[in-house]
Protein backbone atom coordinates (compact mmCIF):
# COMPACT_ATOMS: atom_id res chain seq x y z
CA UNK A 1 0.00 0.00 0.00
CA UNK A 2 1.35 3.76 -0.55
CA UNK A 3 2.15 5.40 2.18
CA UNK A 4 0.05 7.81 4.62
CA UNK A 5 0.08 11.24 4.16
CA UNK A 6 3.58 12.97 4.97
CA UNK A 7 2.18 15.98 7.17
CA UNK A 8 0.16 13.96 9.43
CA UNK A 9 3.16 11.53 9.84
CA UNK A 10 4.61 13.20 13.06
CA UNK A 11 1.16 14.09 14.53
CA UNK A 12 0.69 12.18 18.26
CA UNK A 13 -2.42 12.30 20.17
CA UNK A 14 -3.66 15.78 22.04
CA UNK A 15 -1.39 15.25 25.74
CA UNK A 16 -4.71 17.51 26.78
CA UNK A 17 -7.08 14.80 25.42
CA UNK A 18 -4.74 11.80 26.42
CA UNK A 19 -4.51 13.26 30.48
CA UNK A 20 -8.26 12.88 30.50
CA UNK A 21 -8.39 9.56 29.52
CA UNK A 22 -5.65 8.78 32.08
CA UNK A 23 -7.98 10.51 34.96
CA UNK A 24 -10.78 8.51 33.82
CA UNK A 25 -9.03 5.44 33.87
CA UNK A 26 -8.07 6.22 37.32
CA UNK A 27 -10.74 8.16 38.96
CA UNK A 28 -8.61 11.00 39.10
CA UNK A 29 -10.16 14.40 39.51
CA UNK A 30 -10.00 15.89 36.06
CA UNK A 31 -8.14 19.21 35.95
CA UNK A 32 -5.90 18.49 33.04
CA UNK A 33 -9.32 19.25 30.23
CA UNK A 34 -10.71 22.62 30.48
CA UNK A 35 -14.21 21.90 30.88
CA UNK A 36 -16.87 22.73 33.43
CA UNK A 37 -18.35 20.31 36.04
CA UNK A 38 -21.23 22.63 36.38
CA UNK A 39 -24.30 23.64 34.09
CA UNK A 40 -24.68 26.03 31.85
CA UNK A 41 -27.07 29.37 32.82
CA UNK A 42 -30.82 27.46 33.26
CA UNK A 43 -32.00 30.39 30.88
CA UNK A 44 -30.25 28.30 28.08
CA UNK A 45 -31.05 24.81 29.10
CA UNK A 46 -34.91 25.79 29.82
CA UNK A 47 -34.54 27.28 25.94
CA UNK A 48 -32.63 24.30 24.97
CA UNK A 49 -35.51 21.80 26.09
CA UNK A 50 -38.23 24.19 24.05
CA UNK A 51 -36.13 24.29 20.92
CA UNK A 52 -36.19 20.25 20.92
CA UNK A 53 -40.37 20.90 19.94
CA UNK A 54 -39.79 23.71 17.37
CA UNK A 55 -38.69 23.54 14.09
CA UNK A 56 -34.68 24.03 13.75
CA UNK A 57 -33.80 20.49 13.17
CA UNK A 58 -32.53 20.77 9.14
CA UNK A 59 -29.89 22.66 7.90
CA UNK A 60 -29.62 26.59 8.96
CA UNK A 61 -27.69 28.89 6.68
CA UNK A 62 -24.32 27.46 5.90
CA UNK A 63 -22.46 30.61 7.30
CA UNK A 64 -24.66 30.72 10.48
CA UNK A 65 -28.60 31.26 11.23
CA UNK A 66 -29.45 34.94 10.68
CA UNK A 67 -30.54 35.69 14.37
CA UNK A 68 -27.48 34.02 15.97
CA UNK A 69 -25.22 36.18 13.42
CA UNK A 70 -27.58 39.31 14.53
CA UNK A 71 -27.18 38.79 17.96
CA UNK A 72 -24.04 38.14 18.42
CA UNK A 73 -22.97 40.96 15.90
CA UNK A 74 -24.33 43.47 18.52
CA UNK A 75 -23.15 41.84 21.76
CA UNK A 76 -19.09 41.81 20.10
CA UNK A 77 -20.03 45.14 18.88
CA UNK A 78 -20.78 46.21 22.25
CA UNK A 79 -17.66 44.29 23.37
CA UNK A 80 -14.96 45.25 21.10
CA UNK A 81 -15.96 48.74 20.30
CA UNK A 82 -16.10 48.33 16.33
CA UNK A 83 -18.93 48.26 13.96
CA UNK A 84 -19.61 44.18 13.10
CA UNK A 85 -22.06 43.81 9.71
CA UNK A 86 -24.13 40.32 11.15
CA UNK A 87 -24.92 39.91 7.25
CA UNK A 88 -21.09 40.15 5.49
CA UNK A 89 -18.50 39.84 8.52
CA UNK A 90 -19.61 36.90 10.69
CA UNK A 91 -19.08 33.19 10.08
CA UNK A 92 -20.83 30.56 12.97
CA UNK A 93 -18.21 27.55 12.73
CA UNK A 94 -18.19 24.22 14.56
CA UNK A 95 -16.78 25.63 17.79
CA UNK A 96 -13.77 27.81 17.91
CA UNK A 97 -11.27 24.55 16.63
CA UNK A 98 -13.04 24.69 13.40
CA UNK A 99 -13.09 28.57 13.33
CA UNK A 100 -8.56 28.66 13.49
CA UNK A 101 -8.39 26.27 10.80
CA UNK A 102 -11.25 27.72 8.45
CA UNK A 103 -9.23 31.37 9.11
CA UNK A 104 -5.82 29.65 8.60
CA UNK A 105 -6.85 27.97 5.54
CA UNK A 106 -8.44 31.31 3.97
CA UNK A 107 -5.33 33.06 4.46
CA UNK A 108 -2.13 30.43 4.84
CA UNK A 109 -0.85 28.60 1.63
CA UNK A 110 1.61 26.03 1.58
CA UNK A 111 4.87 27.20 1.78
CA UNK A 112 3.89 30.13 3.93
CA UNK A 113 5.25 30.87 7.70
CA UNK A 114 3.36 31.47 10.38
CA UNK A 115 4.35 32.77 13.63
CA UNK A 116 3.47 31.09 17.06
CA UNK A 117 4.05 32.60 21.05
CA UNK A 118 5.23 29.55 23.05
CA UNK A 119 3.68 28.20 25.32
CA UNK A 120 1.36 27.52 23.31
CA UNK A 121 -2.11 25.91 22.73
CA UNK A 122 -1.37 22.44 20.84
CA UNK A 123 -3.49 22.64 17.92
CA UNK A 124 -2.00 25.74 16.44
CA UNK A 125 0.97 24.15 14.95
CA UNK A 126 -1.41 21.12 13.71
CA UNK A 127 -3.42 24.29 12.17
CA UNK A 128 -0.20 25.44 10.81
CA UNK A 129 1.25 22.34 9.46
CA UNK A 130 -2.36 21.04 8.04
CA UNK A 131 -2.65 24.32 6.25
CA UNK A 132 1.47 23.00 4.47
CA UNK A 133 3.23 26.02 6.22
CA UNK A 134 5.97 26.39 8.62
CA UNK A 135 5.84 27.64 12.03
CA UNK A 136 8.13 29.75 13.66
CA UNK A 137 7.88 29.80 17.29
CA UNK A 138 8.66 33.19 19.08
CA UNK A 139 9.10 32.55 23.22
CA UNK A 140 7.16 34.17 25.85
CA UNK A 141 9.18 33.42 28.83
CA UNK A 142 8.18 32.35 32.36
CA UNK A 143 7.00 33.27 34.75
CA UNK A 144 5.70 36.46 33.39
CA UNK A 145 5.18 35.75 30.19
CA UNK A 146 6.74 38.46 28.26
CA UNK A 147 8.24 38.64 24.78
CA UNK A 148 11.13 40.24 22.91
CA UNK A 149 9.78 42.56 20.05
CA UNK A 150 13.29 42.04 18.39
CA UNK A 151 12.69 38.36 18.34
CA UNK A 152 9.52 39.03 17.17
CA UNK A 153 10.07 40.95 14.62
CA UNK A 154 13.11 38.31 13.36
CA UNK A 155 10.42 35.61 12.76
CA UNK A 156 8.48 38.01 10.26
CA UNK A 157 12.05 38.89 8.93
CA UNK A 158 11.77 35.36 7.81
CA UNK A 159 9.35 35.98 5.59
CA UNK A 160 5.71 34.79 8.20
CA UNK A 161 2.50 35.92 6.60
CA UNK A 162 0.70 35.78 9.71
CA UNK A 163 0.53 35.40 13.28
CA UNK A 164 -1.59 33.38 15.74
CA UNK A 165 -2.39 35.47 19.14
CA UNK A 166 -4.71 33.56 21.92
CA UNK A 167 -5.29 36.50 24.43
CA UNK A 168 -5.82 35.99 26.99
CA UNK A 169 -3.67 32.64 26.79
CA UNK A 170 -3.56 29.36 27.08
CA UNK A 171 -2.14 28.02 28.60
CA UNK A 172 -0.18 30.38 30.50
CA UNK A 173 -3.43 32.84 31.82
CA UNK A 174 -1.19 35.96 30.13
CA UNK A 175 -3.45 38.73 29.36
CA UNK A 176 -1.32 41.05 27.05
CA UNK A 177 -1.03 44.66 27.51
CA UNK A 178 -2.28 47.20 25.28
CA UNK A 179 1.83 48.57 24.95
CA UNK A 180 2.71 44.64 24.36
CA UNK A 181 -0.59 44.65 21.52
CA UNK A 182 0.54 47.92 19.63
CA UNK A 183 4.06 46.85 19.12
CA UNK A 184 2.84 43.31 17.99
CA UNK A 185 0.48 45.82 15.63
CA UNK A 186 3.17 47.83 14.42
CA UNK A 187 5.42 44.80 13.08
CA UNK A 188 2.50 43.38 11.47
CA UNK A 189 2.06 46.44 9.97
CA UNK A 190 5.52 46.72 8.65
CA UNK A 191 5.64 43.14 7.43
CA UNK A 192 2.01 43.58 5.67
CA UNK A 193 1.04 40.42 7.79
CA UNK A 194 -2.50 39.13 8.90
CA UNK A 195 -3.42 37.98 12.67
CA UNK A 196 -5.57 35.27 13.89
CA UNK A 197 -6.57 35.70 17.17
CA UNK A 198 -8.22 33.11 19.51
CA UNK A 199 -10.47 34.84 22.19
CA UNK A 200 -12.32 32.50 23.96
CA UNK A 201 -11.41 33.21 27.69
CA UNK A 202 -12.35 37.46 26.41
CA UNK A 203 -14.86 37.14 29.23
CA UNK A 204 -12.51 35.75 32.01
CA UNK A 205 -10.03 38.51 32.83
CA UNK A 206 -9.20 39.00 36.67
CA UNK A 207 -8.68 42.53 38.84
CA UNK A 208 -5.85 44.91 37.03
CA UNK A 209 -5.76 43.53 34.04
CA UNK A 210 -7.81 44.51 30.81
CA UNK A 211 -8.63 42.57 27.30
CA UNK A 212 -8.06 44.41 24.52
CA UNK A 213 -9.58 43.02 21.05
CA UNK A 214 -6.90 43.12 18.59
CA UNK A 215 -9.24 44.31 15.86
CA UNK A 216 -10.26 47.59 17.74
CA UNK A 217 -6.45 48.52 17.49
CA UNK A 218 -5.92 51.26 14.47
CA UNK A 219 -6.12 50.14 11.40
CA UNK A 220 -6.39 46.16 12.23
CA UNK A 221 -9.35 44.89 11.69
CA UNK A 222 -8.91 44.99 8.09
CA UNK A 223 -5.94 42.49 8.81
CA UNK A 224 -7.47 40.27 11.71
CA UNK A 225 -9.45 37.11 11.94
CA UNK A 226 -10.91 37.18 15.19
CA UNK A 227 -11.81 33.55 16.52
CA UNK A 228 -14.04 32.97 19.59
CA UNK A 229 -16.86 30.71 20.82
CA UNK A 230 -19.25 30.53 23.43
CA UNK A 231 -17.86 27.20 24.75
CA UNK A 232 -16.33 29.00 27.60
CA UNK A 233 -18.24 32.22 28.23
CA UNK A 234 -21.72 29.91 28.61
CA UNK A 235 -20.30 26.48 29.92
CA UNK A 236 -21.28 24.94 26.71
CA UNK A 237 -18.07 23.16 25.28
CA UNK A 238 -20.00 20.25 24.30
CA UNK A 239 -22.02 22.50 21.96
CA UNK A 240 -19.37 23.63 19.75
CA UNK A 241 -20.21 26.88 18.77
CA UNK A 242 -17.78 29.12 17.45
CA UNK A 243 -17.23 32.54 15.02
CA UNK A 244 -15.11 34.26 13.06
CA UNK A 245 -15.39 38.06 12.58
CA UNK A 246 -13.55 39.83 10.26
CA UNK A 247 -13.41 42.29 7.39
CA UNK A 248 -16.02 41.44 4.43
CA UNK A 249 -12.72 40.31 2.36
CA UNK A 250 -11.50 37.83 4.48
CA UNK A 251 -15.09 36.54 5.79
CA UNK A 252 -16.17 35.86 2.09
CA UNK A 253 -13.71 33.66 1.89
CA UNK A 254 -13.71 32.05 5.69
CA UNK A 255 -17.37 30.96 4.75
CA UNK A 256 -16.51 29.15 1.35
CA UNK A 257 -13.51 27.21 3.36
CA UNK A 258 -16.23 26.63 6.42
CA UNK A 259 -18.63 25.35 3.80
CA UNK A 260 -16.71 22.33 2.61
CA UNK A 261 -15.23 21.73 6.40
CA UNK A 262 -18.26 21.25 7.82
CA UNK A 263 -20.91 22.77 5.90
CA UNK A 264 -22.37 24.23 9.65
CA UNK A 265 -22.84 24.40 12.96
CA UNK A 266 -25.91 22.57 14.89
CA UNK A 267 -29.19 24.36 13.73
CA UNK A 268 -31.06 23.92 17.27
CA UNK A 269 -28.07 25.22 19.41
CA UNK A 270 -27.64 27.92 17.25
CA UNK A 271 -31.30 28.50 17.76
CA UNK A 272 -31.17 28.05 21.65
CA UNK A 273 -27.87 30.40 22.27
CA UNK A 274 -29.34 33.45 21.01
CA UNK A 275 -30.70 33.17 24.49
CA UNK A 276 -26.82 33.48 25.88
CA UNK A 277 -26.11 36.31 23.35
CA UNK A 278 -28.93 38.29 24.52
CA UNK A 279 -27.64 38.06 28.53
CA UNK A 280 -27.68 41.88 30.15
CA UNK A 281 -24.07 42.99 30.79
CA UNK A 282 -24.23 41.63 34.52
CA UNK A 283 -23.81 38.09 33.25
CA UNK A 284 -20.25 39.00 31.87
CA UNK A 285 -19.24 40.69 34.96
CA UNK A 286 -20.56 37.75 37.07
CA UNK A 287 -18.86 35.37 34.99
CA UNK A 288 -15.19 37.15 35.74
CA UNK A 289 -16.13 37.15 39.60
CA UNK A 290 -17.27 33.36 39.70
CA UNK A 291 -13.71 32.62 38.20
CA UNK A 292 -11.69 34.81 40.33
CA UNK A 293 -13.45 33.16 43.35
CA UNK A 294 -11.90 29.48 42.13
CA UNK A 295 -8.78 31.22 41.40
CA UNK A 296 -8.41 32.38 44.70
CA UNK A 297 -9.36 29.54 46.30
CA UNK A 298 -7.26 27.23 43.75
CA UNK A 299 -4.33 29.61 43.81
CA UNK A 300 -4.60 29.83 48.03
CA UNK A 301 -4.26 26.15 48.12
CA UNK A 302 -1.31 25.32 45.63
CA UNK A 303 0.36 28.04 47.98
CA UNK A 304 -0.49 26.12 50.78
CA UNK A 305 1.03 23.26 49.71
CA UNK A 306 4.29 24.72 48.53
CA UNK A 307 3.54 24.82 45.00
CA UNK A 308 5.50 27.42 42.95
CA UNK A 309 3.29 28.86 39.81
CA UNK A 310 2.37 32.13 37.30
CA UNK A 311 -0.01 33.68 38.88
CA UNK A 312 -3.19 33.64 36.19
CA UNK A 313 -4.34 36.94 34.87
CA UNK A 314 -7.17 35.49 32.71
CA UNK A 315 -8.62 32.51 31.71
CA UNK A 316 -8.59 29.38 33.58
CA UNK A 317 -5.54 27.81 33.78
CA UNK A 318 -2.30 28.11 36.06
CA UNK A 319 1.31 26.55 35.50
CA UNK A 320 3.16 25.32 38.34
CA UNK A 321 6.35 24.80 38.79
CA UNK A 322 7.35 20.76 39.58
CA UNK A 323 11.46 21.43 39.52
CA UNK A 324 10.90 20.48 43.56
CA UNK A 325 9.79 16.91 42.82
CA UNK A 326 12.81 15.47 41.38
CA UNK A 327 10.93 14.50 38.06
CA UNK A 328 12.96 14.49 34.61
CA UNK A 329 9.88 14.16 32.45
CA UNK A 330 6.73 16.02 33.22
CA UNK A 331 4.85 13.14 31.53
CA UNK A 332 5.58 10.98 33.72
CA UNK A 333 5.00 13.17 36.65
CA UNK A 334 1.33 13.78 35.66
CA UNK A 335 0.74 10.18 34.96
CA UNK A 336 1.68 9.61 38.56
CA UNK A 337 0.05 12.38 39.63
CA UNK A 338 -3.38 11.01 38.17
CA UNK A 339 -2.39 7.58 39.37
CA UNK A 340 -0.99 8.28 42.69
CA UNK A 341 -2.38 11.30 43.92
CA UNK A 342 -5.71 11.29 42.20
CA UNK A 343 -5.64 14.75 40.45
CA UNK A 344 -5.20 15.10 36.63
CA UNK A 345 -2.83 17.63 35.20
CA UNK A 346 -1.57 18.36 31.66
CA UNK A 347 2.19 18.07 31.31
CA UNK A 348 3.72 21.62 29.96
CA UNK A 349 6.13 20.20 27.79
CA UNK A 350 3.49 19.57 25.74
CA UNK A 351 2.62 23.70 25.04
CA UNK A 352 5.90 24.76 24.74
CA UNK A 353 8.76 24.46 21.79
CA UNK A 354 11.77 25.44 23.96
CA UNK A 355 13.31 22.23 25.68
CA UNK A 356 10.89 22.92 28.95
CA UNK A 357 9.54 20.29 31.50
CA UNK A 358 9.36 21.96 34.92
CA UNK A 359 6.15 23.35 34.98
CA UNK A 360 2.18 21.34 34.71
CA UNK A 361 -1.21 22.85 33.89
CA UNK A 362 -4.02 22.97 36.14
CA UNK A 363 -7.63 23.96 35.16
CA UNK A 364 -9.83 25.41 37.93
CA UNK A 365 -13.27 25.39 36.19
CA UNK A 366 -14.69 23.40 38.35
CA UNK A 367 -16.89 23.56 41.25
CA UNK A 368 -15.93 24.52 44.64
CA UNK A 369 -16.39 21.39 46.12
CA UNK A 370 -14.26 19.68 43.23
CA UNK A 371 -11.50 21.98 43.77
CA UNK A 372 -11.25 21.69 47.62
CA UNK A 373 -11.14 17.45 47.04
CA UNK A 374 -8.49 18.33 44.42
CA UNK A 375 -6.49 20.30 46.63
CA UNK A 376 -7.32 17.57 49.85
CA UNK A 377 -5.84 14.97 47.60
CA UNK A 378 -2.83 17.06 46.27
CA UNK A 379 -2.18 17.26 50.38
CA UNK A 380 -0.50 13.49 49.17
CA UNK A 381 1.73 14.89 46.73
CA UNK A 382 4.67 13.93 48.99
CA UNK A 383 4.53 10.71 47.48
CA UNK A 384 5.75 12.41 44.20
CA UNK A 385 8.86 13.43 46.00
CA UNK A 386 12.14 11.91 44.41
Amino acid sequence: MKSLSDRTAHFTDSAIRRMTRISNACGAINLSQGFPDFNPPVELTERLKAVADEDFHQYSLTWGAKNFREALAEKQKHFMGIDIDPETEVVVTCGSTEAMMAAMMSVIDPGDKVVIFSPFYENYTADTILSGAEPIYVPLTPPTFSFDPEQLEDAFRQGAKALILCNPSNPSGKVFTYDELMIIRSIVLKYDAYVITDEVYEHIIYPGHKHTYFASLPGMKERTISCSSLSKTYSITGWRLGYVISSEEITDRVRKTHDFLTVGAAAPLQETAVTALKFPLSYYDELAALYNRKRELFLDGLKTLGFDYSEPQGAYFVMADISNFGYKDDTEFCIDLAQKVGVGAVPGSSFFRESINNYIRFHYAKKEETLLEALNRLEDIKKLKR
